[in-house]
């Protein structure tokens, strides 16, 4: 068996500015299981801009992000394997992995990062009703089809879902040619960031039209044509409200799921809200050593935001393989509770003894609130009310706490985040 200091699952945007973090924090013991062909991750067909504002302070494609990262693991020597599929962990964090140049093999770790990111829901989880013709993709598959493989999925092509990558998609497979007629959305509110919309969608004339989904799908050998219908509140169609899209291709853009077999198999703890772990304030599961980051543990909007996150996974990760966890004294836990209007908080608990001198918990809303506040409550006592113009699901919204403010609720049990009308 083989032995290392940290074993990072996943070398997408996550995994490497994790390993870069626990290099730059002392250990040198670093392996990268990826079982694509390449490190990078899903930034490889993102060859769009708008990444690394906050990271960079420029604007650069997915594969320049990328790449400033997979320079920075080969320069500081963080050894990776490719085409490695990982089977098994083991609570004892013994990682089971196989390809073809080392068959299977074991690797005993002192800690493991979990970086596998996430997938997209497939049409079965939608209940559609029609056939299962040729010219149903989702909407990353389409993706990697026009940017890395040079193909076109089809001409005349509706979209159902406004998530990012959806509206991404509309602008993109519109400057290849294709005609976009429609991007239906199942929510009264779209699940992208508002400048997606602008940018992929306004700029383009292309229509979005909340409240609708796909009531019947037409077509056997290849789609032939959609149909739209208005649905109610409670999401089913209204009689009378449905509307015929001729065409070839419908892209999926219906949710992101993150890839939790191989924690939920070694036994971490799941939110059911968000499929992610549940993790405290060093991004710790509750399996000791075991450490997660990235859309494994929830889906992000930008990926700056992922590599934050996992350059404090990895530094935490460095710190226990080094440290341990300091025994005795003041070890209790606080639990961050999502209040009115929040889904969930990361991390769940924070231990007060073991966080950073400020601390940045992530959150995102349950519906479109306006001119609202951001509260956090200690107890009765509210500590921050954050003024925000518009709060909605497709963006992460974010607080910061300071040790020093939880050091002076000394019997402190819980802390509320909550959305408070103006």
């Amino acid at each position: 068996m083989e032995n290392y200091d940290i074993v990072v699952i996943g070398g997408g945007p996550a995994g490497l500015a994790a390993a870069v973090s626990a290099r730059e924090n002392g250990v040198q013991r670093i392996v990268i299981l990826e079982r694509d062909k390449e490190l990078g991750g899903i930034l490889n067909q993102c060859i769009h801009n708008g990444f690394g504002l906050h990271t960079f302070k420029e604007e650069l494609t997915g594969p320049e992000y990328a790449g400033r990262f997979i320079d920075a693991v080969k320069g500081l020597g963080i050894e990776y394997r490719l085409n490695t599929m990982v089977m098994d962990i083991s609570r004892g964090k013994v990682v089971t992995a196989m390809n073809r140049e080392d068959g299977l093999f074991e690797i005993q770790a002192k800690a493991v990062i979990l970086a596998m990111g996430c997938r997209e829901r497939p049409r079965g989880a939608l209940n559609i009703p029609g056939y299962r013709p040729a010219g149903i993709f989702s909407a990353g598959t389409a993706q990697r089809l026009v940017n890395m493989e040079g193909y076109l999925p089809g001409r005349e092509v509706v979209i159902l879902g406004s998530g990012d990558i959806g509206l991404i998609m509309a602008r993109r497979m519109t400057l290849e040619g294709a005609n976009v007629k429609v991007v239906a959305e199942l929510m009264p509110y779209s699940g992208g960031l508002k400048r997606n919309i602008v940018q992929c969608l306004d700029d383009y004339g292309i229509p979005l039209r909340l409240s609708h989904t796909v009531v019947d799908i037409k077509g056997k050998e290849r789609v032939e044509g959609v149909t739209l219908a208005k649905v109610d509140g409670k999401g089913k169609p209204i009689p009378g409200t449905k509307e015929f899209y001729p065409c070839d291709t419908l892209l999926l853009s219906v949710g992101l799921i993150p890839e939790n077999e191989l924690s939920g198999g070694m036994g971490v703890e799941l939110n059911p809200v968000t499929s992610g772990p549940r993790v405290d304030e060093s991004l710790e599961t509750n399996i000791e050593g075991v450490f997660a980051c990235g859309n494994v543990l929830h889906v992000h909007d930008l990926v700056d935001f992922v590599s934050e996150e996992a350059k404090a996974a990895g530094k935490n990760a460095a710190k226990y393989v080094q440290e341990k966890k300091a025994a005795g004294g003041d070890n209790r836990k606080i639990r961050l509770a999502a209040g009115e209007g929040v889904r969930y908080t990361v991390p769940e608990t924070i231990c007060v003894k073991r966080m950073d001198e400020r601390l940045t918990v992530r959150f995102r809303v349950g519906s479109v609130y306006k001119d609202c506040y951001v509260s956090v409550y200690f107890g009765k006592d509210r500590i921050i009310h954050k003024k925000k113009a518009v709060a909605a699901p497709g963006e992460m919204e974010e607080v910061v706490l300071t040790k020093e403010q939880l050091m002076e609720y000394p019997t402190l049990e819980a802390i509320h985040v909550k959305i408070e009308e103006a």
